[in-house]
C-alpha cells in the first residue's frame, strides 16, 4: 500500500478519536448531536476511503448509509425529539468534564497498547484502524455512563456503534447483507428510542437519569 493511502486512513480513523473525545467534552444537547454528526460523517470518510483502498465496492454502501441516516436523518430526529420534548439542553456531567477528557485519554492509550501487540501479524492499515476502533468504542461507552441524559445515551450508543462499523471496514469489509441489516436496526432503534423519550418525558416530566432514579427511590418508601 501506497504511504499516501495509508496516511489518509491513519488520519481518517484517528480524526474519529479526537471526535470522539470532543463528544465527552461536550455540555450542551445541540452541540453534542453537531459534533455526532461530525463523528458520523468521518467515519463515512473513512469507511469510503477503505473501499477505494481495498476495491471493495460494497463498502461505499455502509458509507453511503452512515452518512445519510448516521450524519444527516439521526441527528436532525434527534434535534427535533429536543425541541418538541422542551428537553433541559444542558447535560450534567458525572465527575466533571476535565475528568472525562483525562478518563478518555486513558481509554484511547490502554486501546492502542491492548490491540497493536494483538494485531501484529495483520496488515498496517488494519492494526490502525482496529485500534482506533477500539478508542472509539470505549469512549462511547465512557460518554454512556457519564451523562445524565437518555438523549446523551442514545449519542454514546451510536459513537459506540460507528467504532464497530470502522472496525469491520478496517479488518477486510463486512458483507453486504450484515451492513443493511445494522442500517435498518440503527433505523428501528431511533424509533424506538423516540417514542421510549416521550412516554419518559410524559411519566416524569425530565429525561434526566437522576430525576428517574430519585422517583424510583420515592415509589419504594
Amino acid at each position: 500500500m501506497h504511504s499516501l493511502e495509508f496516511d489518509i486512513a491513519h488520519f481518517l480513523a484517528g480524526s474519529m478519536v479526537v471526535i470522539s473525545l470532543l463528544l465527552l467534552y461536550q455540555d450542551r444537547l445541540y452541540a453534542l448531536l453537531k459534533v455526532f454528526a461530525l463523528h458520523s460523517l468521518t467515519l463515512a470518510l473513512a469507511v469510503g476511503w477503505q473501499a477505494y483502498i481495498q476495491e471493495a465496492h460494497h463498502l461505499y454502501v455502509t458509507a453511503g448509509i452512515a452518512l445519510v441516516f448516521k450524519a444527516i436523518f439521526i441527528p436532525l430526529a434527534l434535534h427535533r425529539i429536543i425541541r418538541q420534548l422542551g428537553i433541559h439542553r444542558t447535560l450534567e456531567v458525572v465527575g466533571g468534564v476535565g475528568r472525562d477528557m483525562l478518563a478518555g485519554a486513558a481509554l484511547v492509550a490502554l486501546a492502542i497498547l491492548v490491540m497493536l501487540p494483538v494485531t501484529a501479524g495483520t496488515d498496517a492499515v488494519a492494526r490502525e484502524d482496529l485500534a482506533f476502533a477500539l478508542a472509539v468504542v470505549l469512549l462511547g461507552l465512557l460518554l454512556m455512563v457519564n451523562r445524565q441524559n437518555a438523549v446523551s445515551l442514545v449519542i454514546g450508543f451510536m459513537s459506540l456503534e460507528n467504532g464497530l462499523v470502522l472496525a469491520a471496514a478496517g479488518a477486510q469489509g463486512m458483507p453486504l447483507a450484515v451492513e443493511i441489516s445494522v442500517a435498518f436496526s440503527v433505523l428501528i432503534a431511533l424509533i424506538v428510542i423516540g417514542v421510549f423519550l416521550f412516554r419518559i418525558r410524559e411519566r416524569f416530566d425530565s429525561v434526566d437519569m437522576q430525576t428517574m432514579d430519585a422517583f424510583r427511590g420515592e415509589r419504594r418508601r
